[in-house]
């Protein structure tokens, strides 16, 4: 019997191993996820089963992630290392994951990001680095996981987000950075453009409050106006008046398209006339002076009409009294009076 007890171990050992459970985890083989939340755990389990699909690490004190950690779970769609204490994630750390999906790296004290951390993720679609320490992100980024489609790295320590970083991100859905000490700045103007952009084709962000300089304290990126920048080197508004033009032009040029898809117009025969704006100006002073001229004219003809209808009104009234006074005279007798009748008639007999 007490032969047995070693063989048994052994045994019990191999299964483990075959199985690729780590001891502390909770092991699904038919949903292919390995439960490891709250196990107080310091490090990534070194076994780990090859057709894994969901790890979840959150909970733990993980320091560290070392190279090639994650070498035997190449299946791996679901990573969550949120709830740690990860300071640091070696070059390689991701090595071999070309499936995962989902990687959640929140609420750890991660400072810096190697520039070929993300290379072999290509597959990502989610990442959340929300509430570490990250100075700036690594200007790869985007040319290293194109199809992400979901980025957060709310609560950091971001100053500033070049516009190239973001841009390959093509797929890019939603992007949340709120709460970093942005500065509102000359460096910063590319990466307004591109938000601009960004939302214009249906995107999904949260605020971008200015925390420098003072006079832009607590106010959105977004809301900032572009004369703010005028004060920028030459070179940087220009480009940023470049932008904005090819901006509008690239809007102007999809509109006109589509019109001229339902109305035959090509964009040489509509362009030009949108330009001519001091015409526009002069056409509305000159309609502004003729309406005056007019409203004047009409004036004094109604003034003018008043004027004769109560001259009109006062002759007529004086000629209706006279009228009437004429009316009440008494009538005057063309015989003579009886006295003057009697010698005629005396003279007749």
């Amino acid at each position: 019997m007490k032969g047995e007890h070693p063989l048994l171990v052994i045994t019990l050992v191999f299964l483990h191993v075959v199985n690729g459970c780590p001891h502390v985890c909770t092991c699904n083989s038919k949903a292919k996820t390995v439960d490891c939340r709250g196990r107080g755990l310091t490090e990534v389990p070194s076994i780990l089963y090859f057709d894994m699909q969901e790890l979840y690490l959150q909970n733990n004190r993980i320091r560290t992630v070392h190279p090639m950690a994650f070498r035997e779970a190449t299946a791996l769609k679901v990573l969550d290392l949120s709830n740690n204490s990860i300071a640091s994630l070696a070059d390689g750390a991701f090595q071999g994951l070309h499936n995962l999906v989902v990687l959640n790296l929140a609420n750890n004290s991660i400072q810096d990001i190697d520039k070929r951390l993300f290379i072999s993720l290509r597959s990502l679609s989610e990442l959340n680095l929300s509430f570490n320490h990250i100075t700036s992100l690594p200007g790869a980024l985007g040319n290293d996981i194109k199809n992400l489609t979901r980025l957060s790295v709310r609560h950091n320590r971001l100053q500033k987000l070049d516009r190239t970083l973001v841009e390959p991100l093509s797929k890019l859905q939603a992007l949340f950075i709120h709460n970093n000490p942005w500065i509102c700045d000359c460096q910063i103007i590319g990466f307004k453009l591109w938000l601009e952009s960004f939302l214009f084709k249906g995107g999904t962000i949260d605020d971008i409050k200015c925390q420098q300089p003072d006079e832009l304290l607590e106010t959105d990126l977004r809301k900032v106006p572009y004369e703010i920048f005028q004060t920028c080197p030459s070179s940087s508004y220009n480009h940023l008046l470049a932008s904005i033009h090819h901006t509008d032009s690239t809007h102007k040029a999809s509109r006109l398209h589509v019109q001229s898809d339902h109305a035959g117009e090509s964009l040489p025969e509509c362009e030009p006339k949108q330009r001519p704006r001091p015409v526009n100006l002069r056409h509305a002073i000159a309609t502004v002076v003729i309406t005056g001229v007019v409203c004047g004219i009409v004036c004094l003809m109604m003034l003018a009409a008043a004027v004769y209808g109560c001259a009109y009104a006062a002759i007529m009234a004086k000629y209706h009294r006279e009228l009437k006074d004429v009316d009440q005279l008494p009538p005057t007798t063309e015989q003579g009076s009886p006295e003057e009748k009697e010698p005629l008639d005396s003279n007749i007999a």
